[in-house]
């Protein structure tokens, strides 16, 4: 998942829902079942205090109207956190029975602490008993008339409750992690599936821009099925716009060219004429500019259509062949190292010509040797954008800078004994530029002219 995408949106906003709701739900489970524990506690001490009430209500003065164990052995035991005491509180000074555990202390009235009244003469809570220990204490008050008013008060050490807290804790921790794991697993999985739809149509459309595929194929679900089917209209309404394109420049051009010849021969029909002249002088202007308009027009169109791949080394082998058909009485030798796999992401008729125009213009200089290098150019970490770069270097004269900067001008040519119209290079800056490429030139290695074409590639 990559930084700002929508799969990582999705997991995190499901992830922090899922911790906030595991975190919830685990204070409220905590919190009822440490009130569950403490009504256990409570019954206990019940169990006890009622026993006292008992004691109380009977009329015996012996001393064992209180027996000191209820049952329980850590009565007995001295601090031992578990405690009972009856308090007569109708006397003028507060008559104390309590059991052995207590030693020489009492125990706190939860009224004094400010305990609620949970039913009529009852209490719970909590209190600091003898040597700091925290106790569950219950209460009862009870009213024998002439007999007296009694409170019988019954402590338990609140560390069992803490304890057993403590353990639920723990196994809830243990139990949550391992839920949240595997719901966080399970909301990466339904991440990836969600979203599979789209990394189809994102395959999709990697594949038409690399040429293996022309259109968006396969059923998607109903959300991103619109999607698919506008992508596939607009990759056939850009085919219709660039076809009809091609029709209108092949249109124009013949259009142009049946005029521009007739006053062409007129003028030549009258050599020694001024204005004929002129009009010849003219004419090849406005040939000249309707040509290199139409080629740009030509060119434009054809860089639009999406999805046009082409191998690069067939090409070369090709144009190579038929310079030394062209070139045989010269004697000039071709070089060549190129990566099997480097491809052009353009029309062939594109790559042909502007290969074609560098092989030219190398082997009218070279003296004997035509050398030519073809590497793919790796993207950057982060990039997706491959080059094809494409050297075409030759043995002869070569060129200074200043000179370099004037040949890539259309028409411009430094040797005029030489044949050619002077636009073949500016042909091919144009080109490589409208595929968003270009074209370098620069010193060869083996002492001429070395030009760089780099290309998209796939």
């Amino acid at each position: 998942m990559r930084t700002n995408s929508l799969a990582l949106r999705l997991f995190l906003s499901a992830a922090a829902w899922t911790v906030v709701i595991l975190v919830i739900t685990a204070i409220a489970l905590t919190s009822v079942y440490r009130g569950a524990v403490e009504r256990s506690f409570d019954r206990r001490l019940g169990v006890y205090q009622r026993t006292l009430v008992a004691d109380v209500a009977t009329p015996d003065d012996s001393s064992d109207r209180f027996p000191q164990s209820l049952g329980e052995l850590l009565f007995d035991l001295p601090l031992s956190g578990w405690y009972w005491q009856v308090t007569r509180l109708d006397t003028a000074r507060p008559e104390l029975k309590s059991s052995r555990s207590l030693w020489d202390s009492t125990l706190p009235q939860l009224e004094e602490a400010g305990g609620p009244m949970r039913a009529p003469g009852s209490r719970q809570g909590y209190v600091q008993g003898p040597e700091d220990q925290r106790l569950r204490i219950v209460e009862r008050m009870i009213d024998l008339g002439d007999d007296g008013r009694f409170l019988v008060s019954v402590a338990g050490d609140a560390s069992e409750i803490d304890e057993e807290i403590r353990w639920f804790d723990i196994a809830l921790l243990v139990t949550f992690s391992f839920l949240g794991f595997v719901l966080l697993l399970i909301t990466t999985f339904q991440v990836r599936f969600g979203l599979a739809p789209l990394n189809r149509i994102s395959d999709g459309l990697a594949a038409i821009r690399s040429g293996t595929a022309e259109r968006l194929d396969g059923s998607f679900p109903v959300e991103v099925a619109p999607l698919a089917r506008e992508t596939n209209a607009l990759i056939d309404a850009n085919r219709d716009i660039v076809t009809r394109a091609r029709t209108h420049v092949g249109n124009l051009a013949h259009a142009l060219k049946t005029p521009l010849s007739v006053m062409i021969n007129e003028a030549d029909a009258h050599p020694g004429d001024p204005l004929a002249s002129k009009v010849r002088e003219q004419a090849d202007i406005m040939r000249d500019q309707v040509a290199r308009h139409l080629e740009r027009a030509r060119l434009a169109a054809r860089v639009a259509v999406l999805g046009t791949v082409t191998d690069v080394r067939p090409v070369i082998m090709s144009l190579m062949r038929t310079m030394e058909k062209i070139h045989r009485e010269r004697g000039i030798a071709f070089d060549l190292d190129a990566q099997d796999d480097a491809s052009f992401r353009g029309e062939r008729q594109d790559l042909e010509e502007m290969i074609g125009n560098l092989f030219d213009n190398a082997c009218k200089w070279a003296q004997s040797r035509v050398s030519v290098e073809i590497f793919i150019e790796r993207p950057e970490a982060g990039g997706d954008r491959r080059v094809v770069h494409i050297l075409v270097d030759d043995d002869g004269p070569g060129l200074t800078p200043q000179q370099r900067d004037q040949v890539a001008h259309r028409g411009h040519r430094l040797d005029e004994t030489k044949p050619g119209s002077g636009l073949g290079l500016s042909i091919v800056v144009e080109l490589a530029t409208l595929y968003g490429g270009g074209l370098a030139l620069g010193t060869a290695p083996i002492g001429g002219l070395r030009a760089e074409l780099l290309l998209p590639s796939v």
